[in-house]
């Protein structure tokens, strides 16, 4: 009889009180450290998200926790591990995966809609990308939660929280690094309701939907591309809105 190979589920986190503040700053140090550890951007990554731990608006201490587990690990095994690693990880693993909408969809016909959601919901929040990332890639959308607090950005990350729970488990399986800051994030949602756990469940078995749109071996977008500048913003205010 067959079976089916998948990542463990992870032990469901409890929702750790946080402030407007203390969200926006995990979620824009996750946004900066789940970006491709390039060499030119590890160490002030690094150096910038131990200092906000310390910082105005600090993480509570176990969101903290996971975040330094994080940064004492990628210390360790440097700039040049990391990357590989990274590429090793979120390249080659359809389970981990940093672009929201390959969970819910996969490479199928239905993946630019759902991108361009994304992108309408940036729009919507005043925000644009400024370079060649995609909307749905997991740091630009923490990045547009860490920028604008918006119900928008908390809906996207809401609404694909299975996405977000399939990477955290299958990180944690693989003894990632990785795997803090998803914990790090996971610990500033909402708790995970029966209904959703149930379709956490179902994705981690089934993984996500294979029905492919070309001819490739090889995930749908590679997130090796993918460059932030030291300074890490991957958005811009719109040209046609402004925010006080």
């Amino acid at each position: 009889m067959a079976r089916t190979v998948s990542a463990p589920l992870a032990p469901p986190l409890p929702r750790v009180p946080v402030t407007p503040q203390q969200r926006a700053t995990t979620h824009m140090i996750a946004a900066l450290l789940l970006d491709y550890p390039s060499e030119d951007a590890f160490a002030t990554r690094l150096a910038a998200a131990r200092a906000a731990l310390s910082g105005p608006g600090a993480p509570p201490a176990r969101v903290a926790a996971a975040i330094t587990g994080f940064l004492d690990e990628a210390g360790e095994r440097g700039q040049r591990a990391m990357a590989e690693h990274y590429v090793a990880i979120f390249d080659q693993r359809r389970r981990c995966c940093l672009y929201l909408t390959y969970y819910a969809v996969g490479d199928t016909r239905y993946r630019g809609a759902a991108i361009l959601a994304f992108k309408e919901a940036l729009a919507a929040g005043g925000y644009e990308l400024t370079g060649g990332e995609l909307p749905d890639y997991l740091p630009v959308v923490l990045e547009f939660s860490a920028r604008s607090g918006d119900e928008i950005a908390q809906a996207l990350l809401t609404s694909h929280r299975e996405g977000i729970e399939v990477l955290r488990a299958a990180l944690a399986g693989t003894g990632s690094p990785y795997a803090h800051l998803a914990e790090a994030v996971s610990l500033t949602l909402p708790e995970v309701d029966p209904a959703t756990a149930q379709r956490i469940r179902a994705l981690v078995a089934a993984g996500p939907p294979t029905e492919t749109v070309g001819v490739t071996d090889q995930l749908p977008f590679p997130t090796t591309p993918v460059r932030y500048a030291p300074g890490g913003p991957g958005l811009a205010m719109s040209t046609q809105e402004t925010r006080a």
